[in-house]
């Protein structure tokens, strides 16, 4: 894997990776597929999706087993660098590292507060654009990414091996 090759995969996963409308009942099948994608691998994750606003609403949220509160912290941290960028917290953390840099020395921001480690992706409306995240926390950051990459394919009918990571 290089940086380069997945900033280029992951600028078409966000071009893409686009729904047509997104609801509470969208959120809630999204979740539960993720869920279960996450179950059936046995993988400890936090699950959390979210519309941005002021103050956010948190429309799914599942904790599995081998989890620890960390990873909820984990959660809202790499989705408020969705809310602030809209990008995915991979993305631009894979940014900052071919720069050579760091979040708070770019942006003189508080790491408590962000994270960009992958894991977080924007929920993105056609026509309308990025209204909030998908965020896994639990697994090496490239795994987080790649499990909700993968259950976004299924919700969307999207050939998964189009839009994985090289």
């Amino acid at each position: 894997m290089s940086i380069a090759s997945d900033r280029a995969q992951i600028a078409l996963q966000e071009k893409e990776l686009v729904f047509p409308s997104f609801d509470n009942e969208t959120a809630w099948a999204l979740g539960n597929s993720l869920r279960a994608l996450a179950e059936t691998r046995k993988h400890p994750v936090v699950i959390d999706i979210r519309k941005f606003g002021d103050p956010d609403q948190q429309i799914f949220f599942t904790s599995l087993p081998g989890t620890t509160p960390d990873n909820a912290r984990w959660v809202l941290r790499k989705s408020r660098i969705v809310a602030r960028f809209h990008r995915s917290s991979y993305a631009a953390g894979l940014y900052l590292e071919e720069q050579g840099t760091t979040f708070a020395a770019k942006y003189s921001l508080p790491d408590e507060d962000y994270a960009t480690h992958g894991g977080a992706f924007p929920i993105t409306i056609s026509g309308t654009g990025v209204i909030g995240a998908v965020t896994v926390s639990g697994l090496p950051q490239r795994q987080d990414h790649e499990l909700v990459i993968e259950a976004l394919c299924t919700h969307l009918n999207l050939d998964h091996a189009t839009y994985k990571l090289p």
